[in-house]
């Protein structure tokens, strides 16, 4: 049956709050320590001019939400998008914060980045202004306090620009000691081996251990990857190398199918020298961009933006698992759609948390003066990875939930335990 009901779309904060607040209901949550985790700890607005490659100087806005550092120092992205506002910042680091804390590491969680569309700019044009925006968040950030990333069209070498400038803004004798500022670094600048992997290993490995459970393998399943950045390419790559076969892609220029399937690596080379986009590429037919997420197939991975199922377009899905690669793409009521049509929702905080795993490989790798190759790296994120899920699993059996409500009820409760054991200052 068509869903023909007019919907107002949530937002990520409304979406992240409702799952946070869920949860608290389900645990039972000390309501001062809910008090606390309901809300940010920092909300840093900075506006900064940037001169331009015509001379004339643009002013632009930054953000950096830091939501909980109860479990160590804040971690989280920075992302170069027009969606970029200060309400989609405390969404997205609120996730962090149970995306971290499910995963078992030391952090806790933040995210920010500029409201900009980064198209538009030459490589120069984003080298002054990635530099002018670490400028202005000055001691907001530190490799023992704030410790950015890349995310949605961020990418090492912006990662390289923040370490080199803030650096550059501190003592000579510190500045061995603050490598570790921003994780996602190229390799030559201490970046770790495998980090521009580990995200979409990680969804890779989900869909897997999932199927596992259910004695299937990816042998010759079908799957729709929406957004082919870093992460759905990635798990493109594994899956397909797993048997499995693309058969569409979604950006924002174009929607592409093959029933015979894509190969990952010719639209990757196809999409190099066009910023990104899959447009144009001759291994696909382009199709109706309302018609993807209707696709028949076993598996849909939106990897794009938060927000991309809901009750529009949700009852469409005749897949049996979405894996969400992005952080927040399905909002309540397409979540709802999904579970009550028995849709297993595998949740961002899991499904996409190889990347923090691998930022936090590197992290300690700096930290320690270490060096690890490629194999160690994924060996260790695959473990990381294999133990969270299994833990998950238990409590999806143990209390007969979906998979997203067992993974927040072992986030929100590792952090509750913290502030149980440290008390509340004073």
């Amino acid at each position: 049956m068509i869903n023909t009901k007019k919907v107002i779309k949530q937002s990520m904060y409304e979406t992240v709050m409702n799952q946070f607040n869920n949860t608290a209901d389900i645990i039972d949550l000390n309501p001062n320590i809910r008090k606390i985790l309901g809300i940010t700890n920092n909300e840093i607005i900075v506006h900064f001019p940037v001169k331009m490659d015509n001379g004339n100087v643009e002013v632009f806005t930054g953000y950096r939400v830091q939501h909980n550092n109860a479990l160590g120092p804040y971690k989280g992205g920075l992302r170069y998008h027009d969606t970029v506002d200060i309400d989609a910042a405390k969404a997205l680091a609120m996730w962090m914060t149970w995306k971290t804390s499910l995963a078992g590491l030391p952090f806790g969680g933040a995210k920010g980045g500029i409201k900009i569309d980064p198209r538009k700019f030459s490589d120069s044009e984003l080298e002054r202004i990635t530099r002018r925006f670490t400028y202005a968040l000055g001691e907001n950030i530190g490799p023992e306090h704030d410790i950015p990333a890349p995310d949605v069209n961020t990418n090492p070498q912006t990662m390289a620009w923040i370490v080199d400038t803030f650096m550059s803004t501190i003592s000579s004798s510190e500045r061995s000691h603050n490598q570790h500022v921003v994780t996602g670094k190229p390799v030559g600048t201490g970046g770790l081996e495998g980090r521009d992997r580990a995200t979409g290993f990680g969804v890779y490995l989900s869909i897997k251990l999932l199927l596992e459970t259910r004695n299937q393998t990816l042998k010759d399943k079908k799957f729709i990857v929406q957004g082919f950045g870093n992460v759905g390419y990635w798990a493109s790559h594994f899956l397909t190398q797993d048997g499995a076969k693309l058969i569409a892609v979604q950006d924002a220029h174009a929607s592409l199918y093959n029933a015979k399937g894509i190969d990952t690596e010719a639209l990757v080379q196809h999409c190099e020298p066009r910023k990104g986009s899959i447009q144009g590429f001759d291994g696909a037919t382009e199709m109706n961009a309302d018609e993807f997420f209707g696709l028949d197939c076993d598996i849909v991975i939106p990897a794009a933006l938060g927000n991309q199922i809901t009750a529009e377009n949700a009852f469409k899905i005749k897949a049996t698992v979405v894996a969400e690669g992005a952080n927040g793409p399905t909002d309540k009521e397409g979540e709802q759609m999904l579970l009550e049509n028995g849709v297993t929702i595998i949740p961002d905080i899991f499904c996409n948390s190889g990347g923090v795993i691998g930022s936090y490989f590197e992290w300690l790798q700096n930290r320690n003066g270490e060096l690890w190759q490629l194999d160690e790296v994924m060996a260790k994120i695959q473990k990381k990875l294999t133990e969270n899920f299994h833990k998950i699993h238990a409590e999806v059996n143990k209390r007969d939930v979906d998979w997203r409500t067992a993974a927040f009820i072992l986030a929100i409760s590792r952090v509750e335990t913290a502030y149980k054991q440290r008390g509340i200052f004073p």
